[in-house]
């Protein structure tokens, strides 16, 4: 059985604090709780998607958030990629402390 985990991207697209523009931010959070300015690895949504998607994630949907002030914009990009399994190594049983197997009896 097949097992996802899931991340979001948001992008936020804002008037810039000094008035000369707009400046777009993006964040990551990740599956394990992180979250993560992630703007600087590219200043578009596609170049973002892209790199998400060569680490194996799948967009899933898009959503827009219409409950923005003014002229300010967020998107949110929810993805998935299939959960790896954690593969446990074999355990070798009834070794010595010189890696020769123990015999009992």
């Amino acid at each position: 059985m097949l097992r996802w985990e899931y991340a979001l991207l948001v992008r936020r697209r804002q008037p810039r604090l000094d008035e000369t523009g707009w400046e777009l931010a993006y964040t990551w959070y990740g599956p394990d709780g992180a979250v993560l300015d992630v703007s600087p690895y590219g200043d578009t949504a596609l170049a973002h998607l892209n790199r998400a998607g060569a680490q194996g994630w799948e967009l899933v949907s898009v959503t827009e958030d219409g409950s923005q002030q003014g002229s300010a914009e967020l998107h949110r990009y929810h993805l998935k990629r299939v959960l790896r399994a954690v593969t446990s190594r074999p355990r070798l049983r009834n070794l010595g402390r010189a890696g020769r197997r123990v015999t009992t009896g």
